[in-house]
């Protein structure tokens, strides 16, 4: 005997037909990627046009600096938590790779699972008792997790004290490092140049793709949930604790990450370089670039760490200049440089269709021809009182 298959449920079709993406050239998702493959092509090819030291070097900060943002908008602009402590992560990782590579011998590669292993430890440790307090308690904590790991490392032996570490190597791969140099088709790249381009391609291609992959991921949206509201988005389903603490551990890893190209890149490093107020200098490019927004923390960044330079020449007065521009930028422009739902004005955008007027829906138990008058409610008890009163005569 066939056995006859149930028909399927299927869901009903909407009301209003969605509309079709917006596609070409000039839809937004697509322009922004153009935009950012040709910016980076840009710094790839700079090295060709000026390669000076002081050029090389100070793009080479600026792209560690934009790692290290990465990292914190995970944390601040997609999670929505305030950390002012962040350049903790920063020294864990710089100060893990040093130790390693000057007294054990390894090389700046073979350091990197063990970067990773001690800032996902820090990670749990301050994020695990304090992920649960939430708005000021949490950059208080945050703040004071930064000031024991740079008053830690000013008093270890191993680190170095307050002299710091010195002679950190270069990466090394297989035997050859970058201090050898590269000569490709009679061009000589010096070790210089050979870490700003291993910077470019591995820091900047590795942070920005990937932290644009996790903010629009699962993952991204229950951050940006618990960011938008904790307690709704725990009555969804959402564990807010442990969706917290991921973001916390990722952005620690983020950066570790960054401390371990640093200190390569410094070849030193000391606990004055992990003050709070760098940590207050990467959450302001975060803050100032766009909170949530991956160009605009690519901006930020920059600015931030490209400003003071390009100010130099106005000696003692560069800070106070930097300042000014940073008041004035966030006056102007109150929710950052490039916020996360920004649109350049050209672009195509999605046209949201015209809701159609609905028809008029009567009332259960109300007659059609209710022409509105009130009715007083005292009405019927006072002629039942009117009856009781006249069977008493």
């Amino acid at each position: 005997m066939a056995r006859v298959q149930a028909p399927r449920l299927q869901a009903p079709k909407p009301f209003l037909e969605r509309p079709a993406p917006v596609s070409g050239l000039l839809a937004p998702d697509r322009f922004m990627k153009l935009v950012g493959l040709v910016l980076f092509v840009a710094a790839a090819v700079l090295p060709f046009i000026t390669a000076t030291p002081y050029i090389i070097s100070i793009l080479t900060s600026a792209m560690i600096y934009i790692v290290l943002a990465m990292g914190l908008n995970v944390v601040v602009g997609y999670a929505g938590l305030l950390d002012l402590g962040y350049i903790a992560f920063m020294a864990v990782g710089a100060y893990t790779s040093g130790v390693l590579t000057t007294q054990f011998g390894l090389s700046m590669l073979e350091t990197i699972p063990f970067v990773v292993l001690a800032c996902i430890i820090a990670g749990v440790v301050i994020g695990g008792p304090t992920l649960r307090l939430r708005s000021d308690y949490l950059a208080i904590v945050t703040l004071g997790f930064g000031e024991i790991i740079r008053i830690t490392a000013n008093n270890l032996k191993i680190t170095g004290g307050p002299s710091g570490i010195h002679g950190i190597p270069t990466w090394r791969f297989f035997g050859w490092s970058f201090a050898d140099g590269l000569d490709i088709g009679g061009v000589h790249f010096s070790s210089k140049i050979l870490l700003y381009y291993f910077v470019l391609f591995v820091g900047i291609g590795l942070a920005v793709v990937a932290v644009s992959r996790l903010g629009k991921g699962k993952l991204g949206r229950a951050w940006k949930s618990v960011r938008d509201d904790e307690d709704v988005s725990e009555a969804m389903g959402i564990n807010g604790y442990t969706t917290k603490l991921a973001a916390y551990i990722i952005g620690a890893v983020w950066g570790g990450f960054a401390g371990t190209l640093m200190a390569s890149h410094l070849s030193a490093i000391s606990p004055n370089s992990f003050e709070f107020l760098y940590s207050a200098l990467v959450l302001m490019a975060v803050v100032l670039g766009g909170m949530g927004s991956t160009p605009g923390v690519i901006i930020g960044a920059l600015f931030v760490s490209l400003a003071p330079e390009f100010l130099r020449e106005f000696s003692e007065w560069r800070f106070l200049l930097f300042g000014v521009l940073l008041v004035v930028a966030m006056i102007f422009r109150p929710k950052g440089i490039w916020p996360a739902n920004a649109v350049l004005p050209f672009l195509k955008k999605r046209e949201i269709p015209e809701i159609p007027p609905t028809a008029a829906v009567s009332v259960v138990g109300v007659d059609a021809d209710y022409d509105g008058d009130t009715v007083d409610p005292a009405a019927p008890s006072a002629a039942v009182d009117q009856n009781e009163e006249e069977g008493k005569r």
